[in-house]
C-alpha cells in the first residue's frame, strides 16, 4: 500500500477515535430551570417510635420538624448506560410525591441530544417511550417503576413518613427495612445507614429487570455523596446498579430542585417544555 495512503488512513482513524471518544465524554449543558417559586413547606412532628437508625437519620436531615413535601422536581446531569454503551445525559425527574413520576432523559453526543426518553409511572402503571418503541401494560415493569419511585424519594425522605402504607422496621443499629405500598400489596427495601454520619448509604431490593423475567434481580440505589441544594440536605450524587453487573447503569449529579409546585399537568406531558 502506498505510504501516503497508509498515513492518511491512520490519521483519519485517529480523528474518528478522537471525535467519538471525546463526543461521548462531553458534558451537556443543564436544562433550563423549572419556573417555580416554591413556598416554605408545612411541617409535622418527627414520630417517636422510629427504629434507632431511622430516628437518627431524620434527626440529621431535618431535626424534630419534618417538612411536608407534596411534589418535587430534580434536575441533573450524569451518565446512562444503554445497550452496553455509556453516554452523557441530562435528566429531569418530576414526582407527585409517593404517587407517581415522570422521567425525561436526554443522552447526548458532543452536548447534543441523540436519544430522548419519556418514562411515566402514573396511577400504578408504567409507560416507557423510547425512540424505537413503547413499553407499557407490563405488570413486572409497573412493579419495578414503583420501586424506582420510592428509591428516588430518599431525596425528600419526609415523604416516607407522610405517605400512608409506608413503614420502617428495625434490623440493627445501621440497617432497617422500609416497606412501601404497591397497589394492594407491598414491596420492601433494605436500607443501609452510614455508621459515622447516620445518613442513607444505599437502598437495596429485589426488582424485575425486564418484562418476562422468571426471577427478580438484586438492585441498589446508591448515595455517592450527600450535600445541600437550596438549603435542603439531600443526596447530590447517586447511582443505580443491577447487582449482576459490574458497575452502575446510571450516575447522576443533582444540580437543581424545586418542591411543592403544581405538577398535575406537567407530569403527564412529554418532553422538557411546560405546556400550559
Amino acid at each position: 500500500m502506498n505510504k501516503n495512503i497508509l498515513v492518511t488512513i491512520l490519521v483519519l482513524v485517529v480523528i474518528i477515535v478522537f471525535f467519538i471518544g471525546y463526543g461521548i465524554k462531553h458534558t451537556p449543558q443543564p436544562f433550563r430551570a423549572f419556573p417555580a417559586n416554591p413556598s416554605e413547606p408545612e411541617t409535622f412532628q418527627l414520630p417517636g417510635d422510629l427504629p434507632q437508625p431511622v430516628d437518627r437519620f431524620y434527626g440529621e436531615v431535618y431535626g424534630e420538624e419534618i417538612h411536608l413535601i407534596r411534589s418535587f422536581i430534580l434536575d441533573g446531569r450524569g451518565q446512562v448506560r444503554f445497550m452496553g454503551v455509556t453516554m452523557p445525559a441530562r435528566m429531569r425527574f418530576i414526582h407527585d410525591a409517593g404517587k407517581g413520576y415522570r422521567h425525561y432523559i436526554e443522552t447526548t453526543f458532543w452536548g447534543l441530544p441523540v436519544m430522548k426518553v419519556n418514562e411515566h409511572y402514573l396511577d400504578g402503571r408504567s409507560r416507557l417511550a423510547l425512540p424505537f418503541g413503547v413499553i407499557e401494560n407490563e405488570p413486572q415493569v409497573d412493579e419495578a417503576a414503583n420501586l424506582g419511585m420510592w428509591s428516588e424519594t430518599m431525596m425528600f425522605p419526609g415523604v416516607f413518613l407522610s405517605t400512608e402504607g409506608v413503614q420502617w422496621e428495625a434490623i440493627d443499629d445501621n440497617t432497617a427495612t422500609l416497606f412501601v405500598p404497591f397497589g394492594d400489596t407491598e414491596d420492601a427495601f433494605m436500607v443501609y445507614f452510614d455508621p459515622g454520619t447516620g445518613l442513607i448509604e444505599k437502598m437495596e431490593t429485589m426488582r424485575w429487570k425486564n418484562a418476562g423475567d422468571q426471577e427478580k434481580t438484586r438492585w441498589q440505589a446508591q448515595v455517592i455523596e450527600w450535600g445541600t441544594i437550596k438549603g435542603w440536605k439531600m443526596p447530590v450524587k447517586f447511582a443505580a446498579q443491577w447487582m449482576n453487573e459490574d458497575s452502575p447503569w446510571l450516575m447522576a449529579d443533582i444540580e437543581d430542585v424545586v418542591w411543592n409546585v403544581d405538577v398535575s399537568d406537567y407530569i403527564r406531558q412529554e418532553g422538557l417544555q411546560l405546556i400550559p
